[in-house]
């Protein structure tokens, strides 16, 4: 029977679950959505039950699509940061605070505090930011001490499927390193940092590699996947780290764009970077003795759906994506003016700010919803491109950027990169993204390749490349200035309207 490869990833709107066969094909593919819950404002949060739940079915419906009954090896990748924390009987004590979740500022200072710019540059290579994990865990603390009193165990999302999967605890260094209490240069749990904030060791999973197999398909998981027991399960990787994995972007010199929910600029490097302030992280990659530098936008491709909804006279149907976006390709680079800062969540990279928001600037009777559109596309486009600066000032660069998400389905979102970031933008095939990944992590895993940069040479290929046009580039240089100056004009009556 031929052999074929199942990768499955935890999203913050959906689970994926992907069957890929031996010649790296996508079999079959299927995704079931999930619900965000905000008991508060700045609040979002998932039950993690639901994430196995939907997982269970997507695995069900890819493999009766792609007619298997049984496959070779499981990869897992999932949302970053979100905390899973269990009791002694592994029963989950609370909703998973998520990665976009805002709520633990207080933590974060308290962090920042007590370990200081210095300890967390030389400890865990990343700042103190209310996305990361280590917060939500004191902030559980600090506020649900009741509860934090029963907690004995801290997983990941990808990680609780895998403990439902295999019975086993285990995390990957790509996940890992996204808790700020992993020292993503030793590639370990950092025990001065874990101390230092007075929390238990024994709490936190093992780490094992990417590829390696971490536990089997349990008799009971089996049944409600409809797959023998047994099947190898191995480490996986933090979504973005799987998603680079699965475009082929895994050796130094190759970047990737990805345009979701949120954004991200992923450039892996052979050798631990910091940026000295800390305003771009450093992560391990789902690749062995290798790690990445990422830059991340929090509204992305939701910024876009905002627009849709709340400005674009969304009723349900119309207008579509492609309306809109076909309508901002009628306008000319720059929006004739109008700026947006694409901040409706607060922003990561570059400026770390929680309280930061989103932002038209210029408008004038002259714009119409065709400008707004424009200026949306170009907002999101231009936060990636701080992310890039900031690599390229670290001594990272690229000779072209290879796109992901929703974002690179759009020859013209596609056109802006290569034109705002300077480098030709490439698509490959397949474009399974991060379940795309964990395949490819899951095959190497029982020794189908002898690696994964093997492995995505075999796999994947190049599909469309698109260059920079020199006029347009010049056009965005003028528009991505404006840009720049708005942010730091607007820090101090976003931090005052923080306090209304």
């Amino acid at each position: 029977m031929p052999a074929h490869y199942l990768g499955i990833d935890i999203g913050t709107t959906a689970v994926k679950a992907l069957v890929v066969d031996e010649a790296g094909e996508v079999a079959a593919e299927a995704e079931v959505p999930l619900q965000l819950s905000t008991p508060a404002p700045g609040w979002s949060e998932q039950h993690p039950g639901d994430w196995w739940k939907s997982a269970a079915e997507a695995v069900r419906s890819a493999c009766a699509d792609a007619r298997v009954r049984e496959v070779s090896s499981i990869g897992l990748s999932g949302q970053m940061h979100s905390s899973v924390v269990l009791d002694k009987a592994d029963r989950v004590l609370r909703p998973a605070i998520l990665w976009n979740d805002v709520r633990t500022t207080a933590q974060c200072r308290f962090i920042a505090d007590r370990v200081g710019k210095t300890g967390l540059r030389r400890l865990v290579g990343n700042p103190s930011l209310e996305g990361f994990t280590a917060p939500k865990l004191l902030w559980m603390r600090d506020e649900e001490p009741r509860l934090f009193d029963q907690a004995r165990t801290l997983l990941l999302p990808k990680d609780y499927v895998r403990l439902v999967l295999t019975g086993e605890k285990a995390t990957d260094p790509s996940d890992a390193s996204g808790t700020l209490l992993f020292d993503v240069r030793k590639c370990r749990w950092s025990e001065e940092m874990i101390t230092g904030l007075q929390l238990d060791p024994s709490m936190l999973p093992a780490v094992l590699g990417s590829t390696a197999i971490t536990g089997k398909l349990t008799t009971a998981s089996a049944g409600i996947l409809g797959l023998p027991e047994g099947i190898p399960v191995v480490g996986g990787g933090a979504d973005n780290a799987a998603a680079a994995v699965g475009s082929g972007v895994v050796m130094q010199g190759a970047m990737q764009t990805s345009i979701g929910t949120s954004g991200a600029v992923v450039a892996p490097i052979e050798r631990p970077r910091v940026d000295p302030h800390m305003r771009i992280h450093s992560f391990n990659h789902a690749v062995a003795d290798t790690w990445y530098l990422m830059g991340v936008v929090l509204s992305a491709g939701a910024a876009l759906a905002w627009f849709r909804r709340a400005l674009a006279g969304y009723n349900g149907t119309s207008p579509p994506y492609e309306e809109l976006i076909a309508e901002a390709d009628s306008t000319p680079p720059g929006a004739d003016g109008l700026t947006f800062l694409p901040y409706l969540t607060g922003e990561r990279t570059p400026h770390a700010d929680s309280n930061a928001r989103g932002v038209f600037a210029g408008m004038h009777t002259g714009h119409e919803r065709s400008h707004l559109a424009r200026a949306v596309l170009e907002g999101v486009t231009f936060a990636l491109r701080d992310s890039l600066e900031l690599m390229r000032r670290l001594g990272v660069d690229a000779a072209e950027a290879i796109a992901v998400g929703g974002g690179a389905r759009s020859p013209t979102w596609r056109q802006m990169q290569a034109d705002v970031l300077r480098v030709p933008v490439v698509t490959v095939a397949p474009s399974g993204g991060a379940p795309y990944g964990a395949a490819i992590l899951a095959a190497v895993g029982v020794n189908q390749f002898g690696s994964v940069e093997e492995a995505c040479r075999a796999w994947i290929r190049p599909l469309d490349r698109i260059e920079p046009r020199p006029k347009s580039a010049h056009a965005y240089e003028q528009a991505y200035k404006r840009y720049r100056q708005l942010y730091p004009r607007l820090k101090r009556y976003f931090a005052d309207w923080a306090q209304e």
